[in-house]
């Protein structure tokens, strides 16, 4: 979208980006929060944003994964700190994924680890080429196509035993 305004790439890509942050975050309001914080740092870096190295939603994403990532470690700190200081384990409230999912798929979506959820959301979800979700990633295209070949395998296995359960 070479032409396009930092408003119309916003309202193009906003729930690509939100559904992205839920599947690599496990929760909606955590996700919601991401969101918001990946298009404030767009909107600040949009002047530097060129369409010919990526589409805009490579772009998105890829400061979506940085700012989950972030919250990642952040949460990890905290929580290490919050154990150390009341030498128990804090509780972790679990979100739904979306709305929509069956139960047996949010359970077999939290089965996954957060890599394999990761790689989904981006070639599944987001509809992002091997390529380009590797390079999202930083691993090698053959390496993307296998992770997401054993995750959809895995998928397939967990749903189908909490079906036949």
């Amino acid at each position: 979208v070479p032409s396009a305004s930092f408003h119309e790439v916003a309202e193009l890509e906003l729930d690509a980006v939100y559904r992205y942050l839920v599947l690599m975050t496990g929760n909606r309001t955590v996700a919601e929060d991401l969101t918001g914080e990946t298009f404030e740092k767009a909107l600040r870096l949009w002047r530097r944003f060129d369409p010919n190295r990526a589409s805009a939603r490579t772009w998105l994403c890829q400061i979506a994964r940085s700012a989950a990532l972030d919250h990642f470690r952040s949460e990890d700190r905290r929580r290490r700190r919050e154990e150390r200081f009341a030498g128990k384990e804090p509780r972790v409230e679990h979100d739904a994924f979306g709305d929509g999912f069956s139960p047996e798929l949010e359970l077999a979506l939290r089965a996954l680890s957060a890599g394999e959820r990761e790689v989904i959301a981006l070639r599944v979800l987001l509809g992002l080429d091997g390529r380009t979700a590797a390079r999202l990633l930083g691993i090698s295209a053959t390496a993307c196509s296998t992770r997401l070949s054993r995750a959809l395998q895995r998928l397939e296995e967990t749903v189908g035993d909490h079906v036949l359960a």
